[in-house]
């Protein structure tokens, strides 16, 4: 991997990540707890306040000098998915931001009613449900300060676990932790809510790093994506008109590489790696002058590490405020969007378990990469004036991280070390193609994974590859055994943020809210252990079940589809219809829920690519002979193809049909009627949706068969 970028010195203290401490300081009073919480996390505070409300002693101890993570840390357009399975803690957490903005004095630089009220695709702010789910980082963090004050917990910061030799194990049990100060805390319980996991690791505990292939778990999205273009961060013809050449100079390799993209082949579709997927800081940005500062220009400011943007807005890219998304007060949650945006890809590989020393080195590079971005885009003459004179209107918020140069202090970890548990969650569970057992909490965010390398293709031209969004088909149920550990490395530990879970299904998982939600539960469950003076692993599931529904925690789902509209139930259509999900598949498919009116939980699509090499097969199993309506599904915009081929083979032999994907289907707004043909019981009765020759996307939503009397 070719990294060519400059680390300046270090300007910023990056107060989540203080200087650790790398001399004992002598003896120091051992602190004892019923439960041990090690990391400041959302999930972690969670965690405390739910096992301080069941009555045991509980400490929250780690390198954080904020609480809250990255809820407190930028990012306040929350994930939520579908808001009805967030409960217990989690929806307290969202309530008491809501009795924050109710009030006129908190809104300080806008009204209330000037703010509006939309989030990702939902009500930011739910009246009738009492629930705010946008926020600025400095109300975050005063809710969760406000329940460990509380809740009397006892806090201790800027405490970093000795990894090396400072968790001693007797009989499979964790029994202290020491710092490298030399502090120790013992426990019955420990939690490693960490967004690292460097608890659950030090302890023994088996775990994984990067991606498994997509046969290990059988995940199609699992893997090497090289080929796969969803969202809009890439160099893909959707983005960009036109390839990019990563060459100093065009189209010459012998010229050299632009910093930033990696000259090591991307490894084979499908294929595990160690890598995982980019990390950015979540800013909180405004252009409202009385509340900004200036961008500041990073130390070793180098403009050559942009000139790949250069390239980019040459080809008249123009989407760089697309991911500036409002919260209150003039402010923004700003994110990655685009082919070379705040994501800082490949610039993270180690970081799960690189020394302190390193970790800090890395954030320092982010810190820098990331504000020579803005003073790029801000400052330099040859990016468009458009963009330019944009972006020079924008700043960072006067009033936030004010003791970090108004800067984030918690980086955005979407994913380091992910523990190989009592049970693994993967694509097949989230999608409900699996059953979940013993549910603890549930998610429904999309399965998202933003991208992980940036590589030449064979063809010479520069692309992103990693960037993944598969829809879970309605909330899913998150298995207790996904937070234990085998019980043969650990049993008195829970690990509620670097869950056992697959890479794929963990770019679900990892939402803040679900964190909460299952910090909660890991709690529960360890109160229970030290109740019983049982293992993690024999806490009986019934016993767990009822005290989580009892404090609110949403354990199943059975309400209707979530936002992208409302999906017709199969069963309620006449004839035999077989949902895309029961078709056969001839190469790389995605699936979606975006365009509301489809059938099922979603559709498949073909992501407009490797046309004449995709088909979908449907075979239906005939019972009774005789003359049926064969109908079409799928949904429509101006996107898709106007010439999808659908072959019918019926009993007279194959029919060919040409449909336009961009007119709304007549039955149902959902279906197309194909044709009537006769079809005899036990012989083919086929419907194949092939690619060839289609410009758009091709889409399979069902097809049904309706027998004619």
């Amino acid at each position: 991997m070719t990294r060519t970028f400059v680390v300046g010195r270090l300007l910023f203290a990056l107060a989540a990540w203080p200087a650790p401490p790398f001399a004992e300081a002598g003896a120091a009073e051992v602190r004892r707890f019923d439960v041990v919480v090690y990391g400041g996390t959302s999930a972690g505070v969670a965690a405390a306040v739910q096992t301080k409300r069941m009555g045991k002693t509980v400490v929250i101890v780690g390198p954080d000098k904020h609480l809250g993570g990255l809820s407190a840390g930028g990012l306040g357009f929350t994930d939520t998915g579908n808001k009805v399975v967030i409960g217990g803690l989690a929806r307290e957490f969202y309530h008491r931001v809501w009795r924050h903005y109710d009030t006129a004095k908190a809104w300080t630089h806008q009204k209330k009613e000037q703010y509006g009220n939309k989030g990702q695709g939902t009500p930011a702010i739910d009246g009738a449900q009492r629930t705010m789910w946008i926020f600025e980082p400095h109300v975050a963090e005063r809710v969760f300060e406000d329940w460990v004050r509380e809740n009397g917990i006892a806090v201790y910061r800027d405490q970093w676990l000795d990894r090396e030799k400072g968790v001693k194990k007797e009989n499979g049990r964790i029994t202290s932790i020491k710092m490298l100060d030399g502090q120790t805390y013992e426990g019955r319980v420990f939690i490693d809510a960490t967004y690292e996991g460097d608890l659950m690791a030090a302890a023994g505990v088996a775990y994984h790093v990067g991606r498994e292939s997509a046969a290990t778990y059988d995940e199609p999205f699992n893997g090497v994506q090289t080929g796969v273009l969803h969202h809009r961060h890439h160099f893909g013809p959707t983005v960009l008109p036109k390839p990019i050449s990563p060459y100093v100079v065009p189209s010459d390799p012998t010229s050299g590489v632009l910093p930033r993209i990696s000259t090591a082949p991307p490894g084979e579709k499908g294929a595990a790696d160690k890598k995982v997927q980019a990390y950015c800081y979540r800013m909180c940005l405004t252009d409202h002058e009385p509340n900004r500062v200036p961008f500041p220009k990073p130390a070793g400011y180098d403009p050559k590490q942009y000139e790949l943007l250069l390239r980019i807005y040459e080809a008249g890219w123009k989407e760089t405020f697309e991911k500036f998304d409002p919260i209150p007060n003039l402010k923004t949650d700003t994110n990655n969007h685009g082919p070379m945006s705040t994501d800082n890809i490949g610039m993270n590989y180690d970081y799960p378990e690189a020394t302190y020393e390193r970790r800090k080195e890395i954030l320092q590079e982010h810190v820098n990469y990331q504000q020579g971005w803005l003073y790029f885009i801000a400052n330099d003459p040859r990016v468009p004036s458009e963009a330019r004179e944009a972006m020079a209107k924008w700043g960072l918020a006067k009033d936030e991280f004010t003791d970090n140069g108004n800067w984030p202090h918690q980086i955005y970890v979407r994913e380091a070390r992910r523990m190989i548990g009592s049970f693994v969650m993967t694509q097949n569970e989230l999608q409900k193609t699996r059953p979940t057992p013993d549910s603890v909490g549930m998610g429904s965010y999309t399965i998202d994974s933003h991208n992980i390398q940036r590589y030449i293709t064979p063809e010479g031209a520069v692309q992103n590859e990693g960037d993944i969004g598969i829809p879970t088909h309605g909330p899913y149920q998150i298995a207790y055994q996904a937070l234990v550990p085998k019980r043969e490395h650990c049993n008195n530990l829970l690990v509620p943020v670097c869950v056992s879970s697959s890479h794929i299904a963990f770019g679900s998982i990892r939402m803040e809210p679900v964190f909460m939600i299952l910090g909660q539960s890991a709690a529960t469950a360890g109160v229970l252990a030290i109740n019983a003076d049982s293992s993690v692993q024999e806490v009986p599931y019934d016993k767990l079940r009822e005290k989580l529904v009892a404090d609110g925690q949403v354990l199943e789902y059975t309400g209707p589809a979530p936002a992208g509209g409302a999906g017709v139930d199969p069963a309620k259509l006449p004839g035999m219809v077989l949902d895309d999900t029961q078709g056969k598949y001839i190469g790389p498919w995605s699936t979606s829920a975006t365009t509301s009116g489809y059938i099922g939980s979603g559709y498949a699509h073909d992501g407009n690519q490797g046309k004449g090499t995709k088909e979908a097969v449907f075979d239906f199993p005939i019972k009774e002979s005789g003359k049926y309506e064969v109908r079409f599904g799928y949904t429509a915009q101006a996107n898709r193809a106007s010439n999808v081929p659908v072959v019918v083979t019926a009993a007279d032999g194959n029919h060919r049909y040409l449909v336009n994907e961009q007119r709304k289907p007549a039955i149902e707004g959902a279906l197309h009627k194909l044709g009537v043909h006769d079809f005899v019981a036990g012989k083919p009765a086929r419907v194949v949706v092939l690619t060839t020759g289609t410009v758009g996307y091709v889409v399979v939503d069902a097809v049904q068969l309706v027998p004619l009397k």
